[in-house]
């Protein structure tokens, strides 16, 4: 997939989710194959305004390349300042969010509230698009009213400024993520422009991915809560598109996912907030797995990266070959 002068390795690619896809999740995603990851939502307020915590969100290492940064905002001026910085960061893609629908981004006109002007999201566009060379995309849902004419206008327009490709997410801003994601939007879209269009929504599983691509004729599948704890789903889809078996990881790749996500982590938040972190995040990895409940318990009041590695083995030596009452007292 190309978007403007940037290739991708192939057609898949990791959502961009608000608290989620920092650097050592999207290291995950790469690893298993992703050809394009996003970062989480970053305000273009606290990036021109130097706020740390938001300005580390930007901090990036070669091997996830290329990398898209998605911003928010409503101020043209600030939304192309913000812009250059995150091209002066070294990423590859400026992304545009015009699809969050929580309330405290549509109170400051941002996410899918640009849908609704159709005036602001031109300037915006115009703005940012003279503010950097590298590729823009934009984000966007259905609109707000079922029927997807609001995303073909929307699409439209941001071609017409210059955007080098689309992500559709066809579910309208006051579904959030209930009901069924409308694919046909997406592909209404992609006929609607000549730009790429990324489908979004409701890909679980690899045959998702394909159907979708089969369906839409879009030319790249974003994957977001699938992805979670899941990175591998990635590899599941490339290999379903060569028409090859797409197993879901074996116990073994997702014990070694999880001391590498912890590793990252550490390296990128300090140990003791990523440790508060993986009392939750840790869980992710061991849905379905035996003795997932115990491992959730046991995790819960970690306090150190060599505590959280012990529990770690001691839970992949207790689904391998010991009796699960020995571990997790």
């Amino acid at each position: 997939m190309k978007i403007g002068t940037v290739e991708t390795d192939n057609f898949t690619v990791l959502a961009p989710l608000a608290g989620i896809t920092n650097l050592p999740l999207r290291l995950l995603a790469k690893r298993a194959g992703c050809g394009l990851v996003y970062s989480e939502m970053i305000s273009s307020n606290g990036l021109v305004h130097g706020a740390a915590k938001t300005v580390q969100m930007l901090e990036s290492i070669a091997e996830e390349k290329p990398l898209s940064v998605q911003l928010f905002g409503s101020n043209p001026p600030i939304m192309a300042k913000a812009a250059r910085i995150v091209q002066d960061s070294g990423a590859d893609i400026v992304d545009i969010n015009f699809g969050c629908s929580v309330k405290k981004i549509l109170k400051s006109n941002s996410g899918a509230a640009l849908m609704k002007d159709a005036s602001l999201a031109r300037r915006i566009l115009d703005s940012v698009r003279k503010a950097i060379t590298i590729p823009l995309t934009i984000k966007i849902r259905s609109g707000w009213e079922p029927s997807g004419r609001q995303a073909i206008a929307i699409a439209r327009l941001a071609e017409d400024c210059g955007v080098d490709a689309i992500a559709v997410h066809p579910r309208t801003a006051t579904q959030g993520f209930r009901g069924a994601a409308d694919w046909s939007i997406i592909g209404a879209v992609k006929k609607a422009l000549t730009i790429p269009v990324i489908g979004n929504g409701d890909v679980t599983t690899p045959q998702d991915a394909l159907r979708m691509l089969n369906e839409t004729g879009c030319d790249g599948v974003m994957v977001g809560r699938a992805a979670i704890g899941n990175p591998m789903i990635f590899r599941g889809m490339l290999a379903a598109a060569r028409g090859r078996s797409a197993a879901m990881p074996d116990d073994a790749q997702r014990i070694a996912m999880m001391n590498g996500y912890l590793r990252d982590s550490v390296g990128y938040l300090g140990e003791k907030t990523a440790c508060r972190m993986m009392r939750s995040r840790l869980c992710w990895f061991v849905k379905g797995m035996r003795n997932a409940g115990k491992f959730r318990n046991a995790i819960r009041f970690v306090a150190s990266e060599e505590e959280a590695k012990e529990l770690i083995r001691q839970y992949a030596a207790s689904i391998s070959s010991e009796p699960a009452s020995t571990y997790f007292r």
